[in-house]
C-alpha cells in the first residue's frame, strides 16, 4: 500500500466519524511501519528564501508521468530552498492549504540515494499544503505553481526533517533532499464534482442540486416518511477510480435533517474540505460511498441504525433517532 512516510497524516473534520465530535485518524503511515514524522517536521518561520540554485539533472523519465532518475548532487548543496519548474503546466495555480494529487521522487543530495517514489505504486499522493500537514520544503516550493507541472527541488534540513532527519527513511539529520513532484490536479474549498448529472426520478428520494461552482448544492427533502433501509444514489457520475471499503477520500458535503430539512453540518460552511477513511465514519457513510466512483456527486439517506442512533453528537442539532441526508462530492482518493 502507499507509504506516506514523507508526512503528517491529513485528518477529517466534521460530525460523520465514528466519534461523531471531530477530527478522527491514527496519525500513522499507510504501511503501519512509517510514522507521522510531526516531531521532525517543523514549521518555520519566517517563510524561507526560495533560490535558483544549480539543482541535479533529471537524466532520464523526463516526461511529465514518467519516474525519474535523477543525478547525484555535485558540489555543497544551497542552504536556501532550491526550486526550478522543470515543466511548465497549464492549469490552476496552486496557493497555500490546497490539496494537490501529485506523483514524486526523493532521494539524498549527495548519494542519489531514491527514499520514496509514488510512480512505482502506481498511486499519487493527495497531501494539502498547510502548516503541519507535510514538510515545508513541500509547502512552500509548490506554492505559486501550475496544475500539469514538473517541479524539481532541493529542501535542506531546515525545510524537511530539522536536525532528527527521518532515522526509518534512512534520512539523516544533515541531509538535503531532492524531490521531482508531478502535480497532476489541486483541490480547495470551491472544488466540486467532475461528471456526469444522472437523473433524479424517484419521488420518494431527496433531490440534490448539481451544480459544479464549489457552492452548497440544495437538498429537497420529499414530504414522505423516511426510507427504513440506507439509500445511496448517483446525483454526478463521475470517472474516477472505485471507493473500496478501506478507501480514504477527499470531500465536499452537506448534510441535512429529513424531518426539517435544516442543515447541520457541511464542508462548505467551513470552506475547508475534509478527509477521513472509511473505517473511520458511520456505517451509512461507509456503505454509501464504497463502489462509488472518484469524481461523483453521491446522495445518502441514512436511517437512523446506520447513523447516530439513540446518542447523536452532543450539540450537533441531530435528535435522537433522526434520518440524515448527505450530499458528498468524491474529490480524490488518498
Amino acid at each position: 500500500m502507499r507509504r506516506r512516510s514523507l508526512f503528517l497524516a491529513a485528518l477529517p473534520a466534521g460530525l460523520v466519524t465514528l466519534a461523531g465530535c471531530g477530527d478522527s485518524g491514527s496519525g500513522k503511515s499507510k504501511t503501519g511501519t512509517s510514522p507521522s514524522p510531526s516531531a521532525s517536521a517543523p514549521s518555520a518561520a519566517p517563510p524561507p528564501k526560495i533560490v535558483e540554485a544549480p539543482l541535479p539533472a533529471i537524466t532520464a523519465g523526463t516526461k511529465l508521468g514518467e519516474k525519474p532518475t535523477v543525478a547525484k548532487g555535485t558540489g555543497a548543496p544551497s542552504k536556501d530552498l532550491a526550486v526550478k519548474t522543470v515543466i511548465a503546466g497549464s492549469g490552476p495555480i496552486v496557493a497555500e492549504n490546497d490539496y494537490i494529487q501529485a506523483n514524486y521522487l526523493g532521494q539524498i543530495w549527495d548519494t542519489a540515494k531514491v527514499f520514496d517514489n509514488s510512480y512505482d505504486r502506481k498511486t499519487p499522493l493527495v497531501i494539502q499544503l498547510a502548516q503541519g500537514g507535510i514538510i515545508d520544503g513541500w509547502r512552500y516550493a509548490l506554492q505559486g505553481k501550475k496544475v500539469g507541472s514538473r517541479v524539481l527541488m532541493a529542501v535542506p534540513p531546515t525545510w524537511g526533517y530539522g536536525s532528527q532527519g527521518n532515522p526509518q527513511a534512512g534520512i539523516k539529520g544533515s541531509d538535503t533532499l531532492v524531490f521531482v513532484v508531478d502535480i497532476q490536479n489541486s483541490f480547495n474549498a470551491k472544488s466540486s464534482a467532475k461528471g456526469k448529472a444522472v437523473a433524479q426520478s424517484d419521488a420518494n428520494a431527496p433531490k440534490v442540486g448539481t451544480n459544479t461552482d464549489g457552492n452548497a448544492p440544495s437538498i429537497d427533502i420529499p414530504k414522505v416518511k423516511p426510507p427504513t433501509g440506507l439509500v445511496s444514489k448517483y446525483v454526478i457520475e463521475g470517472a474516477g477510480d472505485q471507493v473500496a471499503a478501506d478507501s480514504t477520500v477527499l470531500v465536499q458535503y452537506k448534510g441535512v435533517l429529513w424531518d426539517t430539512g435544516k442543515e447541520f453540518d457541511s464542508t462548505y460552511g467551513r470552506g475547508q474540505l475534509t478527509s477521513f477513511s472509511l473505517q473511520q465514519v458511520v456505517k451509512g457513510w461507509a456503505e454509501g460511498l464504497t463502489g462509488k466512483k472518484v469524481g461523483s456527486r453521491v446522495l445518502i439517506v441514512i436511517p437512523p441504525k446506520l447513523g447516530y442512533g439513540d446518542n447523536p453528537p452532543q450539540g450537533s442539532g441531530i435528535k435522537k433517532d433522526s434520518t440524515l441526508v448527505f450530499s458528498v462530492d468524491i474529490l480524490a482518493k488518498m
